[in-house]
C-alpha cells in the first residue's frame, strides 16, 4: 500500500515537473552592488525623478507610458545594457528630438548614468532597472520603437554558456515585432563568434 502511494506521488511529482513552466535562461546575473559615495548620493536624489523599476511596470503598478514620462510624443529608442551610460548619455544629447529608454540591471552603472543626466541637463532620457526581455515581451507595444540598441552584451564565451547569450533567434523576433516600420536593431560586439551568431539570428528573421 505504502509503495503504491509512494509510486503515485513520484509519478505526480514527475508530471508536475514536466508540465511546469520552465524558468527562462537570462543573459545576465545579479551582482552585489556597491555604490561610491557620489553614486549613492545621485541615486537617492535622482532615481525617483528619472528611474523606474521594470518589475513595477510589468506588474502594472506603474504604467508603461513613455509620452507621460517625457511629456511629449517622439521617436523612442530602447537601449539594453547601458552600463555606466557614457555612450547612452552622449547619444541622447546628440538626438534631442528622440526619447531614450536605458534598461540595465547593474545599479552602480545606473547611478553613474543619473550623474551624467544631471551634468548634461538631459530631458530625453529615462532609466529602467530590470529585465529588458520581460519589458519587451509584456509591456512594449508592437511597432512602437524607432530603434533598439545593444552594445557589447555579455559574450558568455564558454560553449556551455552560449545559451545565455541575449541575441538569439527568439529574441530577435521579439525585438523585430516591437520595431516600427523602418526601425533599426543596432548590435555591437567585439567577440567574433558572437558577431556571426548575431548576424545569423538577424538574417533568419523575416521582419
Amino acid at each position: 500500500m505504502s509503495e503504491r502511494v509512494s509510486t503515485r506521488q513520484a509519478q505526480g511529482d514527475t508530471e508536475t515537473a514536466l508540465h511546469a513552466p520552465r524558468r527562462r535562461v537570462t543573459s545576465f546575473v545579479h551582482q552585489r552592488n556597491r555604490f561610491t559615495d557620489g553614486q549613492a548620493h545621485a541615486w537617492e536624489r535622482l532615481w525617483p525623478v528619472y528611474g523606474i523599476d521594470v518589475a513595477d511596470v510589468v506588474s502594472g503598478a506603474v504604467a508603461y507610458d513613455p509620452p507621460g514620462w517625457f511629456g511629449r510624443r517622439a521617436p523612442l529608442v530602447l537601449e539594453i545594457g547601458s552600463g555606466t551610460g557614457e555612450s547612452t548619455a552622449a547619444q541622447a544629447a546628440a538626438a534631442p528630438d528622440t526619447d531614450h529608454l536605458a534598461v540595465e540591471v547593474f545599479e552602480p552603472g545606473l547611478a553613474q548614468l543619473l550623474m551624467r543626466i544631471e551634468d548634461a541637463a538631459l530631458t530625453n532620457l529615462r532609466l529602467l532597472r530590470g529585465d529588458a526581455v520581460e519589458l519587451l515581451r509584456e509591456r512594449v507595444p508592437p511597432g512602437s520603437l524607432a530603434a533598439v540598441r545593444i552594445f557589447f552584451p555579455d559574450p558568455w564565451p564558454k560553449r556551455r554558456h552560449h545559451k545565455r547569450r541575449l541575441v538569439q533567434p527568439g529574441f530577435v523576433a521579439l525585438v523585430a515585432s516591437r520595431l516600427s516600420p523602418g526601425g533599426v536593431l543596432h548590435l555591437a560586439t567585439d567577440w567574433v563568434h558572437y558577431a556571426f551568431q548575431m548576424r545569423a539570428a538577424c538574417a533568419g528573421e523575416p521582419l
